[in-house]
């Protein structure tokens, strides 16, 4: 009788490494796959970050080691298009986007899932920390076990036919288990190095990158303070994000952050903590379960790192979402993507729009 096959999306880090091996040990199929998204230096600069140049090799070892098959497939295109130009674009229209949400709403997942078509493989699997479960419909995405890890945000967008073929083997893991798992079967990159930046981005320097890429597009604009008084001036709303307080390149002698940006008109918007609360937001291309509630009370995160508030969600048919919050919530951004959370359960999520603060 035929193994069942999956395959497994591998970078050759820890995560992939022992979401491969233990996905191996309930006697599956198993066949590693390295999209080669980004090129980065190949100078050893950098390590531990899916795009890196050795990460393809890494991942070809851990294969081995494992005694799986591993194939690598080029996705730079695609990852261009779908993530990368969309990135500079919004932060030259004065958004802060999410380019791991865009990447695993695309090319990342969706060619994942036509490869494992390709493949004859029924399963997918990623070393994505996040739980299946079922509810009255069907499959539904769980946030994780390890909370300070939980990567279900990123992975909202998943439909439940998606879901019914996906596997998360660290889903009920801590990170601290993976590790010890890695090194117990001497798992090669056990020790490698957990990413902290974008891939494509390595520096951390945003800014940089979008002024590299901006051709001519970047808007010099005003710096504005609470009362709507020019304070300064600045290269582009690009170097700036909703929240920030450091790097404003003006003093005013008080406590100022960012609570605006107008890609349009180039102006940045300071004001005080206060002014940084949003009561509402509005999101749009939204992807929701099927057969999740339109309208409910449920925790809405508004960036990875966010805990979530507690709102009253409602959902348009088109994917448009309006979220009115208990509290008003800091630093909210257009560009980001509002998820929604029924307790554990993810229902979906939708790029912000705009939001509102308390009158």
């Amino acid at each position: 009788m035929a193994r069942q096959r999956v395959i497994i999306a591998m970078s050759g880090g820890v995560d992939s490494s022992v979401a491969a091996a233990l996905l191996a040990d309930e006697g599956l199929d198993v066949v590693g796959v390295t999209l080669h998204l980004w090129d980065t230096p190949d100078d050893g600069s950098v390590r531990g970050r899916c795009c890196a140049p050795e990460d393809q090799h890494d991942a070809r070892r851990v294969a081995d080691h494992l005694g799986i098959s591993h194939y690598a497939f080029d996705r730079r295109a695609e990852f261009r298009r779908e993530v990368v130009t969309p990135f500079v674009d919004a932060y030259l229209g004065g958004e802060t986007p999410s380019p791991c949400v865009a990447c695993n709403r695309g090319p990342k997942l969706r060619e994942l899932f036509d490869l494992a078509d390709d493949l004859g493989a029924e399963l997918v699997a990623t070393g994505h920390y996040a739980r299946l479960g079922r509810d009255d419909v069907g499959p539904c995405l769980l946030r994780a076990r390890d909370g300070s890890k939980d990567q279900s945000y990123f992975l909202h967008a998943l439909g439940r036919e998606q879901l019914s073929r996906l596997r998360l083997p660290l889903g009920s893991l801590t990170k601290p288990e993976v590790r010890e798992i890695a090194r117990a079967r001497g798992l090669p990159g056990a020790a490698k190095g957990e990413s902290q930046e974008l891939c494509f981005v390595p520096s951390g320097r945003y800014d940089a990158f979008v002024d590299a890429r901006a051709a001519g597009r970047a808007r010099p604009g005003p710096i504005l303070d609470g009362s709507g008084a020019v304070v300064g001036r600045h290269a582009g709303v690009h170097g700036f994000t909703i929240g920030q307080r450091r790097g404003l390149g003006v003093a005013l002698g008080k406590p100022a952050f960012v609570v605006d940006l107008d890609g349009a008109t180039g102006a940045v918007q300071l004001g005080d903590e206060a002014a940084l609360g949003a009561t509402r937001l509005t999101a749009v291309d939204g992807r929701f379960l099927e057969g999740a509630p339109r309208e409910l009370v449920a925790t809405v995160r508004v960036r990875a790192r966010h805990e979530g508030e507690r709102a009253r969600v409602t959902i348009d048919p088109s994917g448009a979402m309006q979220a009115d919050f208990e509290r008003p919530v800091r630093a909210v951004a257009r560009g980001q993507y509002a998820v929604v959370y029924d307790g554990d359960r993810v229902l979906g999520g939708a790029r912000i729009t705009s939001t509102e603060r308390p009158s």
